[in-house]
């Protein structure tokens, strides 16, 4: 069973929600979410702490609004593969599916927007919005997921560690509309061994192409895990793709 801290003591409103443009609700209406007000509740997991283990049933799905969480497969005979990425507005559990897929882990502290599983399945029947973002959410997983293959598959190390890098970059300016500053800084939210691991690299590697991008000006580093992008162009330049893609995912 998951360990978690249950937040049930000061709702917040979802008009002032940090995701609110980008969640499941973003297309909600003043009633329908008066409606999700009744269904919703937050819980809260400290980094390291695991939020849900592949096969226990899932009495609610979530959308994480602060902190990243990790999917995570396990094989056979033991050995772990990271296979995706939870950051603020992702969705976590899916209607209609009652047991969990993949173990979700909380990399940093998390706080998730829950809403009973039963109760929402029944309001996507009956409220399109929620039905019309979830299906535009899952097409956007789906082509992250396709992006996912080509980035493990056919890029060099550089063009790795530089996709990976953009995609969380581009991720945290959309959450802070409007985008003001030329430059972009983030927090990584990985270590470097949860970066070797995902993108099936050695741990060296990783360190050695995150200090070759910092000493070709590509991007700055302060501490471990605090990153500035200069040049959203120039890191773009970087990884491989055809074309930047703007600053959306």
């Amino acid at each position: 069973m998951s360990v978690h801290r249950e937040i049930r003591t000061q709702m917040q409103d979802c008009g002032d929600c940090p995701i609110r443009h980008r969640a499941v609700c973003a297309r909600c209406e003043a009633d329908e979410l008066a409606q999700l007000e009744q269904i919703k509740y937050y819980r809260s997991y400290q980094a390291g702490q695991t939020v849900i283990w592949s096969g226990d049933k899932m009495d609610f799905v979530a959308s994480v609004v602060t902190g990243i969480a990790t999917l995570t497969q396990t094989m056979e005979d033991g050995r772990r593969q990271m296979v995706g990425l939870l950051l603020p507005s992702d969705f976590v559990g899916r209607p209609g599916r009652s047991y969990a897929a993949y173990d979700v882990t909380a990399t940093t502290d998390l706080v998730m927007c829950c809403f009973r599983r039963k109760p929402f399945e029944e309001m996507m029947g009956s409220t399109p919005h929620i039905a019309q973002r979830l299906l535009e959410m899952t097409l956007d997983e789906l082509d992250a997921a396709r992006e996912w293959m080509l980035l493990l598959g056919r890029k060099t190390a550089r063009e790795k560690i530089a996709s990976l890098l953009a995609i969380i970059a581009r991720r945290d300016a959309s959450l802070k509309q409007p985008r003001t500053a030329a430059t972009m800084t983030f927090d990584l939210p990985l270590t470097r061994e949860e970066m070797s691991d995902y993108l099936g690299l050695t741990l060296e590697t990783v360190s050695r192409q995150m200090s070759a991008l910092k000493r070709d000006g590509i991007i700055t580093l302060d501490g471990k895990r605090q990153v500035t992008i200069p040049s959203m162009d120039a890191l773009m330049d970087e990884t491989g793709d055809d074309s930047d893609g703007g600053y959306l995912v």
